[in-house]
């Protein structure tokens, strides 16, 4: 599955996905909650949450994928692709470069773990996992510090002191020279430390293999739009079983962003001139005001 996106407004908080859709699907009544088969697309919210939205439907759940895939977020367009293959291997890539991808059964939960731990056992009771305990023989020394401040020695009461004006004089403190931290005793090898405690497994009753959950039916493709500024274009979409058949369709996009980073700098290269023109002509009024007023002196001197 292949598309290109381009977000004209560089969106701030929004997404735009493809989806593919059963060929049962009503067309008429698409809308967000239309049970799907597959979601690709960029997701974009604030610094932070800005992510590859990979989603597989499967046995009435949504999955999301757990890996991290960070999307373009600028003005030009960007070709988004999505390999899936028969031995439950998937692939992203944007504008051509992968960008990730992996095992279906790893970043997606589409099967109950084959083995989980043994509901019959539990940690015994006189298991010991600390790896050190304190050291009851350890004792503060009598001349340990932990006093952080004292009163500075140096100060004095100020001659002009009011203690019925200004309150009971009080000296300022000092960091203390003798300062040596907060004391603890040190810790040593625990004699009963048995190890971590690991949870004994035995095969999950509900796991149930599937090696076709890379399987999708292809009927429909639909847009799924969420954002806050207008301006989303969507094209170039296509569904195929053939990865070079994607590929070839990546010279005619570069050439495609070629032309749109040459308007993007004509643009901005004629907006930034008008701003210098007007911050010209603004200094320029500015010093005609300030001639205006120099003249206005000269005439009430004379």
């Amino acid at each position: 599955m292949q598309f290109r996106v381009k977000f004209e407004q560089d969106i701030d908080c929004g997404g735009g996905y493809i989806k593919i859709f059963k060929g049962d699907v009503d067309q008429k009544n698409l809308h967000g909650d239309t049970d799907y088969q597959l979601m690709v697309g960029p997701d974009i919210c604030g610094p932070s949450n800005r992510k590859v939205h990979v989603i597989f439907s499967y046995k009435g759940k949504n999955l999301l994928t757990k890996a991290t895939l960070a999307p373009k977020s600028d003005v030009l367009s960007h070709l988004y692709t999505f390999i899936v293959r028969p031995y439950n291997t998937y692939e992203v890539r944007v504008d051509g470069e992968k960008l990730g991808g992996g095992s279906l059964f790893e970043d997606f939960d589409f099967l109950e773990p084959k083995m989980i731990n043994d509901p019959a056992q539990h940690k015994p009771a006189d298991w010991v996992d600390e790896k050190e305990i304190v050291d009851a023989s350890d004792v503060k020394p009598a001349d340990w510090v932990e006093e952080a401040t004292i009163v500075d020695p140096d100060a004095k009461q100020p001659e002009d002191w009011d203690a019925e004006l200004d309150g009971e004089w009080e000296a300022p403190t000092i960091p203390n020279p003798a300062y040596k931290g907060a004391w603890a005793p040190k810790k040593i090898p625990n004699p009963a430390y048995k190890g971590e405690w690991v949870h004994p497994q035995v095969p999950n009753p509900n796991f149930v293999d599937d090696k076709e959950v890379y399987v999708r039916t292809v009927g429909a493709v639909g847009i799924d739009v969420w954002q806050v500024k207008s301006g989303m274009i969507f094209d170039s979409i296509l569904i195929t079983d053939s990865v070079s058949e994607a590929e070839a369709a990546l010279p005619a996009f570069k050439k495609l962003v070629e032309e749109e980073n040459a308007a993007k700098k004509a643009h901005d290269d004629a907006e930034a001139a008008k701003a210098a023109e007007a911050a010209k002509a603004a200094e320029a009024d500015d010093d005609d005001e300030d001639d205006e007023e120099e003249e206005g002196h000269k005439k009430d001197e004379l």
